[in-house]
């Protein structure tokens, strides 16, 4: 079955047909969802989704974009979800920079509590890195979070970046950006990075692959994502889900 590892199904773009669609996964050969938060409100959303449905886990966590929301007490919320047993990561967290809001220090500030929380509730991390490339790898190699194992969702950058992550024992998330026909720099990652490193993703409802680029994008198109990462490694279409729900069986603890 086809692991999907990082998925957005509490947004609103999912209002009209969330139910419907979450109940055609399985036939369609998507076995477990990861659920992301990514701020307080998404992350109680999570939670419930998680609730009611079986298949589906959820990663709690704030977002770089949405940091300038906490504080001590919705913090301590936070990771008092980390013991929810359908809670399965912490996430996503990281640093964004093509934005540039909230201020770099206050998204430096709960990226370093919230890689210190995962350490604490023994979780591995759901890590956003955009157009921040060495502040991340620095953050995470001076928190020491190599022993507390994670994945960088949608990793955009050079195969030289995946090599440090690789030396941290880390997972990559490959989305729909993997079949654009400009994502070179992401290809030859791929080619670079073995697929017992590699997670399937759709980042839902964004990023859909070709050949939908551009609409709402679900786990349906997980086999888009596969085929493309079958073409560039040169191996069979049934290794890679096979693989890649195994990588996230072993990050997530999913049996």
């Amino acid at each position: 079955m086809i692991f999907e590892s990082h998925a957005h199904y509490d947004d609103k773009a999912f209002d009209k047909d969330r139910e419907e669609l979450l109940g055609s996964l399985k036939e369609n050969g998507i076995g477990y969802v990861v659920n992301i938060g990514a701020n307080i409100e998404t992350t109680k959303n999570t939670i419930r989704l998680a609730e009611k449905y079986s298949f589906i886990y959820g990663a709690a966590g704030v977002h770089p974009s949405d940091t300038d929301e906490l504080n001590e007490e919705n913090f301590m919320w936070l990771k008092e979800q980390c013991s929810h047993p359908k809670i399965v990561a912490v996430g996503e967290i990281g640093l964004d920079y093509y934005w540039d809001e909230p201020d770099r220090k206050i998204q430096k500030e709960w990226f370093d509590r919230q890689l210190e929380m995962a350490k604490e509730v023994k979780l591995p991390v759901v890590i956003h890195s955009r157009d921040a490339a060495e502040d991340t790898l620095q953050m995470m190699k001076g928190k020491h979070v190599g022993d507390l194992g994670g994945v960088i969702h949608c990793f955009s950058y050079t195969k030289e970046i995946a090599r440090e992550y690789l030396n941290m024992d880390y997972y990559f998330g490959i989305g729909g950006v993997v079949t654009f026909q400009n994502a070179k720099k992401l290809k030859e990652a791929v080619e670079y990075i073995p697929l017992e490193k590699i997670l399937l993703e759709t980042d839902s409802p964004y990023l859909a692959p070709v050949p939908y680029r551009g609409k709402r994008n679900s786990s349906l198109n997980l086999s888009y994502i596969a085929e493309g990462i079958a073409a560039i490694k040169g191996v069979d279409y049934e290794d890679v889900v096979r693989i890649t729900e195994e990588n996230a069986k072993k990050l997530f603890g999913i049996n």
